[in-house]
């Protein structure tokens, strides 16, 4: 695991150590009420851009965390940077899916930090792997 060397460092780590719980309500208070969720990949579940915090966190979130059985899936952070507000991560997210398949997914992050809270997430992601595990249609 990477170890975090700033404030926002600090406090984005923490947020995927509360991310990786799947606890919804710990998840919603990490977030600014402002906050926005991006998935830069198309073609995939969940693409686009999702806000404010509650509706990610109910109508992103929840669905999502609802695709692999409870307590998955795990994010391992890799790799850490930063400039002020904003941080980079080289992660993995590892899990069962609900039907048993297993789920092994690397990703990159960009997360902005305003207020001591995460305020924008850009989640880049090996979307042909995801798009293999939930064909279209």
């Amino acid at each position: 695991m990477a170890d975090p060397r700033t404030p926002q460092e600090r406090l984005v780590v923490e947020f995927f150590r509360v991310l990786s719980t799947g606890v919804l309500e710990d998840i919603r208070a990490a977030f600014h009420p402002d906050a926005t969720w991006t998935v830069q990949c198309k073609g995939i579940p969940g693409e686009g851009s999702h806000g404010p915090r509650d509706y990610i966190v109910d109508q992103f979130l929840a669905p999502v965390r609802g695709l692999f059985i409870e307590g998955d899936p795990k994010t391992t952070i890799d790799n850490i940077a930063s400039n002020g507000d904003l941080v980079m991560l080289e992660t993995r997210g590892i899990g069962t899916l609900s039907d048993g398949r297993n789920y092994n997914n690397k990703y990159a992050w960009a997360v902005e930090v305003k207020d001591g809270k995460v305020f924008a997430i850009r989640e880049y992601m090996d979307s042909y792997y995801v798009s293999q595990l939930f064909p279209a249609g």
